[in-house]
């Protein structure tokens, strides 16, 4: 296909998924179901970290903790009581459980503690990042600095650093960066660029961006989520993350 072929059919595809209509089978539905910013990033995170295996389940257990949490997560974070925080304790979601859980939720109380917004823990100095792959660093090792933090939550929150494609963070960052007014993703943080934005990548999304020829590298890995990254700023600069919407609704939706 070439490559004006190729940006109209995935102009299109953008064009069909990027839709209102989208939201209520996707985990993004979540996040949705608030208005204040960290009610929705907060929700946001953990719709995006339980984003594997079923979609249906995905956005079942995030309501479910929803729930628990009073559908109030940012006042909950901070406030919650030792009887309201005991309600937790049978939550689990495949491997994510309760330790995992807690941790969370003391690692929001500190941080919304000190800051206005989750961008800041993707950020050094709350200063713009020069990457993504930076910002990700930098998120991990913020989330994990405080004092005796599970060993075990670590395999739920990725770093590029140890080669992960990062698919469920690059996901949430998609989510909360970018702006379109297509009422999908949510466009509240300002520091980090849509043009910075890495494609979220999985199984799925690769097997479609070789069909296409975007894609060489076989490992599903962070150079391949940079690869096929760079090939989609070649169809724009500016907002590369856009085509997430053709490759995955290519990829798990129509199963090409």
């Amino acid at each position: 296909m070439a490559k004006q072929q190729l940006l109209d059919f995935f102009n299109r595809k953008v064009e069909e998924y990027n839709q209102p209509s989208f939201i209520a089978a996707d985990p993004i539905c979540i996040p949705h179901l608030f208005t204040h910013q960290q009610d929705i990033e907060i929700a946001g995170f953990f719709a995006a970290i339980f984003a594997w295996g079923n979609r249906t389940t995905i956005i079942n257990k995030s309501k479910e903790l929803m729930h628990l949490m009073g559908m109030q997560p940012h006042q909950f974070c901070l406030h919650a009581s030792p009887k309201e925080l005991k309600q937790l304790e049978g939550f689990k979601h495949r491997t994510f459980n309760a330790t995992d859980l807690y941790y969370c939720v003391e690692f929001f109380k500190q941080h919304y503690t000190q800051y206005h917004s989750l961008e800041a823990a993707f950020l050094q100095n709350s200063l713009p990042p020069t990457s993504v792959y930076e910002a990700l660093i930098h998120f991990h090792r913020n989330f994990f600095s405080l004092e005796d933090a599970p060993l075990r939550t670590r395999k739920h929150i990725s770093t590029p650093a140890k080669g992960s494609t990062c698919k469920r963070l690059n996901m949430y960052l998609r989510w909360m960066v970018r702006n379109d007014k297509k009422k999908v993703d949510f466009g509240i943080w300002k520091k980090i660029k849509p043009a910075q934005l890495i494609c979220p990548i999985d199984v799925h999304v690769a097997r479609v961006a070789k069909r296409f020829n975007l894609l060489d590298r076989k490992q599903v890995d962070w150079l391949a989520a940079e690869e096929l990254t760079n090939y989609l700023k070649k169809l724009d600069p500016k907002d590369p993350a856009k085509y997430d919407f053709a490759l995955f609704g290519l990829g798990v939706i129509e199963k090409y």
